[in-house]
C-alpha cells in the first residue's frame, strides 16, 4: 500500500510579517498540507530570511489546517534540548501541527560569517545523530537521561509535553546521513550530498535515477520495519513540450542543452502540463516512494492546479 501525496511549500520568498501571513493563509486555500522554512542567518544562497520558529509560531496563529515545519535546522546553531523546548512549545501553540526537520549544518560561509567552526563533516553528523536520540527522546514524553560525545543529558523532562511526538524530518544525501536517517526520521529528504567546501554538489550523477534509487535504498535499509515517509524538494517546469521545458533546464543550470534526456528523467525534476506531472508524481511514486513533495512559494499558485488531480 501506497503512503497518500503531501505538498508542501517553502517559503523561499519571505520577506515579512505580511509576507508570511500572506502565503501561509494562500498555502492553506489552495490545498497544501504543510508550509516549511529554511534556517540561514545570511544572505546567501536562498536570500534573507525570518528565523524559522519565531516566524512558524505567526503562521500557526494565521491557519487553522496547515502543518508547519523547519527544512532544515542546522543542528550545530542550537543546542538539542533548547530545541526540544522550542519544538515543544511550537506544537503546542500550533495544536500539534508542527513538523520539526533537522539536519548537520553545511554552509561553510554562514559559519564563518557567524565566527563558529566548521568541523569536519564526522564531527558535525555525529553531532546531529546524537542530537536526534535526544530530541527523539524528550518529545516523546521520556525522561532522559543520554550520555554520548557531544552531549550530556541528565534526568531531563521536557514542558510542554505533545500529546503525540512530532514528527522528524532529516535531510540526507551522503551515505553516513542517509543510514542516520532512515534510523531515526520519520521523514527523510533526499538531497544532493554537501561537500566539503561547504556547498551542495551540482553534479548531474547526483540527480540522475540510479543515484536516487541507491539512497532510497540505504534509507530503506536502515530503517528496517520503521514506514519511513520520502520526501523532496522539486522543480516543475510548466509548458506543453516537457522536452523543450527540459531543455530549458538543462541549459539554465548549466549542463549543456544535450543533458535535456537526463533531466527528462530526474526525479527532482517535473515537466509538462498540469496533468503530465500528475502522471510523473505517480510513476515516481511507484519506482521511488516519494509521497511528499514540496516546491517554492514561487510557483505555489501553479503548482496547485497538480493537487486535486492526486488528492481528490
Amino acid at each position: 500500500m501506497h503512503r497518500d501525496f503531501r505538498f508542501g511549500v517553502v517559503g523561499e520568498s519571505i520577506r515579512s510579517g505580511a509576507d508570511l501571513t500572506r502565503t501561509a493563509r494562500r498555502a492553506e486555500e489552495l490545498g497544501y498540507d504543510v508550509l516549511v522554512l529554511r534556517d540561514h542567518f545570511v544572505t546567501g544562497p536562498f536570500g534573507d530570511q525570518l528565523a524559522p520558529m519565531v516566524a512558524l509560531a505567526s503562521a500557526a496563529a494565521a491557519t487553522s489546517t496547515l502543518r508547519l515545519g523547519t527544512m532544515v535546522l542546522a543542528n550545530d546553531y542550537r543546542h538539542p534540548v533548547l530545541l526540544a523546548k522550542e519544538a515543544a512549545t511550537l506544537d503546542h501553540l500550533s495544536g500539534g501541527r508542527f513538523e520539526l526537520g533537522v539536519g548537520a549544518g553545511w554552509l561553510r560561509d554562514e559559519y564563518a560569517a557567524a565566527g563558529m567552526p566548521f568541523d569536519a563533516a564526522g564531527a558535525r553528523v555525529g553531532r546531529l545523530e546524537e542530537s536526534l536520540e535526544v530530541l527523539r527522546s524528550l518529545l516523546g514524553g521520556e525522561k532522559t537521561t543520554f550520555a554520548g560525545d557531544h552531549y550530556r543529558i541528565d534526568g531531563l523532562t521536557m514542558f510542554p509535553r505533545p500529546a503525540q511526538r512530532p514528527p522528524l524530518v532529516v535531510g540526507a544525501g551522503s551515505s553516513r546521513m542517509l543510514g542516520i536517517a532512515g534510523r531515526h526520521a520519520d521523514t527523510v529528504g533526499i538531497l544532493p550530498r554537501a561537500l566539503p567546501d561547504g556547498t551542495i554538489s551540482e553534479e548531474v550523477s547526483e540527480r540522475l535515477p540510479d543515484t536516487i534509487a541507491r539512497k532510497v535504498g540505504l534509507v530503506r535499509a536502515a530503517a528496517g520495519d520503521r514506514d519511513v515517509e520520502l520526501s523532496m524538494m522539486v522543480t516543475p517546469t510548466f509548458g506543453p513540450d516537457p522536452r523543450r521545458a527540459a531543455a530549458r533546464v538543462a541549459v539554465l543550470r548549466g549542463w549543456g542543452a544535450s543533458a535535456a534526456d537526463l533531466v527528462l528523467d530526474m526525479p527532482s525534476q517535473f515537466l509538462g502540463p498540469p496533468e503530465h506531472i500528475a502522471e510523473q508524481l505517480l510513476a515516481r511514486r511507484d519506482r521511488y516512494g516519494f509521497t511528499y513533495y514540496q516546491v517554492s512559494d514561487e510557483v505555489m499558485d501553479e503548482f496547485a492546479a497538480v493537487i486535486p488531480l492526486l488528492t481528490g
